[in-house]
C-alpha cells in the first residue's frame, strides 16, 4: 500500500490555490492507487509551535537528560519525521507570503532538520538520512515573479529538502493568482503540470 503526505500551510486552508492545487493531484493519485492512504499535516488549522530556545534546546538534549517537557517537543519532531519517513510521496502546498513561505512551514522543517537525525557533517559535506522519495512542491503566488530564483521559497525549500537528502523535487508553480489576466491561464497550466 502506497502513502502520501499533504503538507498544507495556506492560511486560507482549503480555500487557498495551494490547497486546491494539491487537492486536485492528490485525487488523482489516489484513483490511480486505488489501495492508499493519505496523511494530512495542515500546519495552518494545527500549527508547529514556533523553534525557541527551549525547543531548540529539547531537540539537542540527549534522551537521558531529558526532561519530560523535553521528550514532549522530541515526541512531535519525531512524529512529523515518521510521517515523512512513511510516505511514498510527499505534496507540499507552498504559497508565497512576502518572498518566502509560510512561517507555519518554516516551524515543520525547523522540527524536522536534526543533526545526527536528518542529516549528518561529514568530511565531504552534509549528508540527508532520509531516504530520497518525490515531492512535489505546488507553490502559488499573488505576483508574476519568473525563475524561481527571483524569490527565497523554493530556494530555501529546495536546499532544505535537499540536505535532508529528498532531492527528487518536482516544482509546479502558478503564478499572477492576484493578477486578473493572469490568474485562469495560470491555474490550467498548473492543473496540467500536476496532470
Amino acid at each position: 500500500m502506497k502513502t502520501l503526505l499533504h503538507v498544507k500551510s495556506s492560511l486560507f486552508g482549503d480555500q487557498g490555490q495551494s490547497a486546491q492545487l494539491a487537492g486536485s493531484f492528490i485525487s488523482r493519485w489516489s484513483q490511480e492507487n486505488s489501495d492508499s492512504s493519505v496523511i494530512e499535516r495542515d500546519l495552518a488549522a494545527d500549527p508547529v509551535p514556533h523553534l525557541d530556545a527551549f525547543r531548540m534546546g529539547a531537540l539537542n538534549t540527549p534522551q537521558a537528560e531529558r526532561s519530560a517537557e523535553q521528550q514532549a517537543v522530541v515526541d512531535l519532531a519525531d512524529q512529523l519525521l515518521a510521517e515523512v519517513k512513511s510516505a511514498d510521496v510527499i505534496v507540499i502546498g507552498l504559497p508565497m507570503y512576502n518572498f518566502s513561505v509560510p512561517s507555519q512551514l518554516k516551524s515543520w522543517f525547523d522540527h524536522l532538520a536534526r543533526a545526527g537525525v536528518t542529516f549528518q557533517y561529514t568530511e565531504t559535506g552534509v549528508d540527508g538520512l532520509i531516504e530520497d522519495r518525490p515531492v512535489y512542491l505546488i507553490s502559488t503566488r499573488g505576483g508574476v515573479y519568473g525563475d524561481e530564483g527571483s524569490t527565497m521559497q523554493i530556494s530555501y525549500v529546495k536546499q532544505l529538502l535537499s540536505f535532508m537528502g529528498l532531492n527528487n523535487q518536482q516544482l509546479v508553480v502558478a503564478e499572477g493568482l492576484a493578477m486578473d489576466d493572469h490568474r485562469d491561464a495560470a491555474l490550467e497550466k498548473a492543473r496540467a503540470a500536476l496532470a
